[in-house]
């Protein structure tokens, strides 16, 4: 006798995959943001403490490791509802409107950020077809970063899509 499977099962799995990978991202970005600053305390020990200079320092912290550290974790914390929302009035309305409410801002917020994903994919694609550099002292490609966008942008669809589900099951906004 083999189990059968139910639509909460399908929504569960769901809900873990776009979680999985989002928890993924965020570890990720926690990285990059310690190499950022393992990357900047070297740089000041080296500056200050031997007279020296670390080269490109300023240009990897600014191209790489912040835009890491933001764009990646964007999905993490919208699956954790922890963006700035402005429900002052919302939270005196009763449970039906909260949740009408709340299915526009998420359809409104898989168009925008699905727009966001498309073009900044689209960006990416360009600039590494031409691998985009920047001015500088040396040869510094930047098209590698320019794919955090899109990754991140992805993550933060699958989030809303994953809150939407979640508060249409349960009949609820979060």
């Amino acid at each position: 006798m083999t189990p059968t499977t139910t639509q909460d099962d399908h929504a569960s799995l769901l809900d873990r995959a776009i979680s999985g990978l989002n928890y993924a991202l965020l570890g990720m970005g926690c990285l990059f943001l310690l190499l950022m600053m393992a990357h900047i305390t070297v740089d000041v020990i080296v500056r200050f403490g031997f007279n020296g200079a670390m080269v490109g320092t300023l240009e990897t912290v600014s191209f790489y490791y912040v835009v890491l550290a933001v764009f990646l974790p964007l999905g993490y914390v919208e699956l954790k509802n922890e963006h700035i929302r402005v429900d002052l009035f919302v939270q005196m309305m009763p449970g039906w409107a909260q949740l009408a409410l709340y299915i526009l801002a998420c359809a409104l917020g898989l168009v925008f950020f699905g727009m966001m994903t498309w073009q900044s994919s689209l960006d990416a694609i360009r600039s590494t077809a031409r691998a985009e550099t920047i001015m500088s002292n040396f040869l510094f490609y930047i098209w590698p970063s320019r794919w955090a966008l899109p990754v991140g942008f992805a993550g933060i669809c699958l989030a809303i899509l994953s809150n939407l589900l979640r508060a249409i099951r349960h009949r609820q906004a979060p």
